[in-house]
């Protein structure tokens, strides 16, 4: 009889260790609330409440593991996440553990200053992997909820106000003092060029070794080929690509592979 009530115990006891671990989430802070509902400055509602924080926090995750892929919007009771996450302190701590990695890995490539024979490449994204649109949503109050407003968007960029992306300015000049020679890799359209150079100096970063745009004849492409191709194109010339640094996985599909891949979060949208 005693041993069947320690047994039973125990099984108590494990089977409710296992449903506080699986409940456990650190988004959790709205616990014992209930859902509120929110309106965005472009009219967009949003569910806010405790039964939302897992869904929308996976949502966001899969985004990043390119598990969900050719989304149009963000599902319009995760805005309110989407925005609440990349203006928060916990996007930039996600910044900063990319660039440590890409910093501990910069060690163990064969590039050094005084080695380096002017053929090693590193290639960067420019939009919210060296310069962040945040503020264009901010401002315009989407983060996603709606599909960007090209024309709108193309504007904002011509205005070379945007503020660079966290930790990012001190991870482009470690890499560019170490001997890399850095090409920046953008969709942006070739008429944006001087906005765009404007905005890089302002924003902290130069000495790039080129920076390529789309014109009309890579615009005719899909943004993943484009960026492929670039990437075939420096291998040619003889180039080896040491990493590639994007927030959308269209940085990296397609052959040649790079060596090694860092990708920055952004849910906000996705072009493939």
């Amino acid at each position: 009889m005693a041993r069947s009530l320690v047994f039973s115990l125990t099984l108590a006891f494990l089977f409710i260790g296992m449903v506080s671990a699986r409940d456990w989430n650190i988004l959790n802070q709205f616990k014992g609330l209930k859902p509120s509902t929110t309106t965005s400055q472009n009219g967009v509602a949003s569910l806010k409440g405790p039964n939302l924080n897992g869904y929308c926090e996976s949502w966001r995750v899969n985004v990043e593991l390119h598990n969900i892929r050719d989304f149009t919007v963000v599902p319009q009771e995760c805005v309110w996440f989407v925005q609440q996450y990349m203006t928060s302190s916990q996007y930039d701590d996600d910044v900063e553990r990319a660039v440590d990695a890409a910093i501990l890995y910069l060690g163990k490539t064969c590039c050094e200053k005084k080695k380096c024979d002017g053929m090693d490449a590193w290639i960067f994204d420019i939009d919210d992997t060296l310069l962040s649109t945040i503020p264009y949503h901010k401002s315009n109050g989407y983060f996603g909820g709606e599909q960007l407003n090209t024309t709108k968007f193309e504007e904002w960029q011509s205005w070379g106000k945007a503020p660079a992306v966290p930790n990012m300015v001190k991870l482009f000049h470690e890499i560019r003092e170490r001997g890399f020679k850095i090409f920046l890799v953008s969709s942006r359209k070739e008429y944006l060029r001087s906005a765009t150079v404007e905005n890089l100096i302002e924003a902290g970063y130069h000495s790039w070794s080129n920076l390529l745009l789309r014109g009309e004849e890579e615009e005719k492409k899909s943004v993943t080929q484009y960026k492929a191709d670039v990437r075939t194109w420096l291998t040619s010339l003889g180039y080896r690509v040491w990493g590639v640094m994007g927030a959308q996985w269209n940085s990296f599909a397609g052959c040649p592979v790079p060596k090694r891949t860092f990708k920055l979060p952004n849910s906000i949208y996705y072009i493939a």
